[in-house]
Formats: structure tokens, C-alpha cells, sequence
């Protein structure tokens, strides 16, 4: 059944089987702290426990693919597992591209141009599919496959780029930070002056906010003689891990990023 809803601005078009919550200061807020997660709880697994970086992808592979099958077979969105995979795609993203750069020798600069073209392909081929980007129409199996397949390689992305500016172009894990801010600051601009519309407009900062979390994490994580605060990555992890749990738990128990789920009398 579809309904409609409506803001100052536009009216939208929507299923109640959508699968995605609504883009909220709670989404921003739980997307940048789990492209933080993503980073610090990858080095976390890898380093600090000695799993490796093809150990811990592979790790991490059976536990997201586990939630992705939860996800799927729900018909309405549920804030605990869509975040889950949020939290594991963005792991896996990370590990992904540090095998690519430490394993097999693939550089940042290629790394950061190859995700690029995958995820331009991947929107193109949704867009040609579906007729629309919005993720307002995330209602069935085949939108739902193009959601997080984009929102992989928007991580993988997000890990190359952010490492080829604080480490191969050395400008460091805080100057890299402040540049991706900037970035998603010139985005709103640009959403505010109406050059932008809802879908690319979301989209472009949902891309700029993975290196912006990942530069995050890396300022903190890391030791202060290679530009970090020197937090480590376990208690990096540790603190947004119980932030995320936090926020998400109440996002369960109060639905306030729920999708709109009455159809509208009129």
C-alpha cells in the first residue's frame, strides 16, 4: 500500500514496506559515529587481536552476511538491524580497502579511483533500473540490493579517500578531518540554494561523511606522534560503540526516525 506525505517544500510518494528510516539529525549523528566504528573497530580486530586484515574480512563477511539475511527477510524497517549492517558494511568497507592497499598491492590513489567508478555504476545502474535514487522507495528485494551495495562502496570509498589524504598527500588525520567538514558544509550550501535536490544532495554528503568518520577515528585512534590524540582504537571503538547501542536502542523503543506509517486521509 503506498501513502502520501507531505513537507513545506514537496510531496512524496511512498510504500509502507520501506526499509530505511527517515534521514533525521539521528541518522547523521549514528552515520558518522559508525564510519568512526568502522575504522578504529577494523584496526581493533586486525591489530589488536591478530586476526589479520584477510582474517578479519573474512570474519566480518559471515557476520554481515547474517544480518543482511535479518534485514531482508523483515518487511518494514527495524532500527537494530538496519544499523547493524550499517556498522558491518562500514568494517567491511574499511577492510576491504586496507587488503586492497596492504595485501595486493593496489595504491590509494587507484583504490580511491576504482570505488569511485564502482559506486557512480552502481547508482547509474539503480537509477536505470528503479527510475529514482530516493531511498524513500526502498520497498523491495531489488532496491533494497542496490541500497546496500551503494552503501558498501560508499564506505570502501570513504576508507581510500580519507587514507589518501591524511597519508599519502600527508596532510594529516585533522586537517583531512576539517576538509571533509567543508565539504559536507558546501553540500548544504548547495541544498539550501536549491543547486542540489533532496537525492543528490543526500547522497553527496552521505559519501563525504564516511571520510570525514574515518579521518574522526583516525585523529582519535591514533598515536600522537603520527597527528592523532592517541586515544587507541579500542577505546575509540569501545565509546562509539556504546554511543551507537545508545542511540539506537532509543530510536527502537521511540521510532522517531520510523518511516511515516498512516495513510493519508485526504
Amino acid at each position: 500500500m503506498a501513502f502520501v506525505t507531505r513537507s513545506k517544500n514537496h510531496t512524496t510518494l511512498r510504500s509502507e514496506l520501506v526499509k530505511v528510516p527517515e534521514i533525521t539529525a539521528y541518522f547523521w549523528i549514528i552515520k558518522v559515529l559508525s564510519t568512526t566504528v568502522g575504522e578504529t573497530f577494523a584496526d581493533y580486530l586486525s591489530t589488536n587481536l591478530g586476526f589479520g586484515e584477510q582474517g578479519t574480512l573474512l570474519f566480518m563477511a559471515g557476520l554481515l552476511a547474517g544480518a543482511l539475511v535479518w534485514q531482508f527477510k523483515l518487511n518494514q524497517y527495524f532500527a537494530p538491524s538496519y544499523w547493524l549492517c550499517v556498522v558491518l558494511l562500514s568494517v567491511a568497507g574499511t577492510l576491504v580497502t586496507d587488503n586492497m592497499v596492504d595485501n595486493w598491492g593496489i595504491s590509494l590513489t587507484t583504490s580511491t579511483v576504482l570505488f569511485s567508478i564502482l559506486l557512480a555504476v552502481t547508482l547509474f545502474a539503480w537509477w536505470k533500473s528503479e527510475g529514482t535514487l530516493s531511498i524513500h522507495t526502498v520497498d523491495n528485494f531489488r532496491r533494497e540490493s542496490f541500497y546496500w551495495l551503494t552503501i558498501l562502496f560508499t564506505f570502501a570509498l570513504g576508507t581510500a579517500a580519507g587514507d589518501l589524504f591524511a597519508e599519502k598527500i600527508a596532510l594529516g588525520y585533522f586537517s583531512s578531518l576539517l576538509i571533509f567538514v567543508g565539504l559536507i558544509l558546501v553540500v548544504v550550501l548547495l541544498w539550501r540554494i536549491r543547486v542540489l535536490n533532496n537525492v543528490a544532495a543526500f547522497w553527496a554528503a552521505y559519501v563525504i561523511t564516511r571520510p570525514l568518520g574515518a579521518s574522526l577515528g583516525d585523529f582519535l585512534s591514533q598515536p600522537k606522534d603520527t597527528s592523532g590524540i592517541g586515544l587507541g582504537t579500542t577505546t575509540t571503538s569501545l565509546i562509539f560503540l556504546a554511543l551507537i547501542t545508545g542511540l539506537v536502542g532509543f530510536l527502537a523503543i521511540s521510532r522517531r526516525d520510523a518511516p511515516p506509517n498512516e495513510v493519508d486521509p485526504s
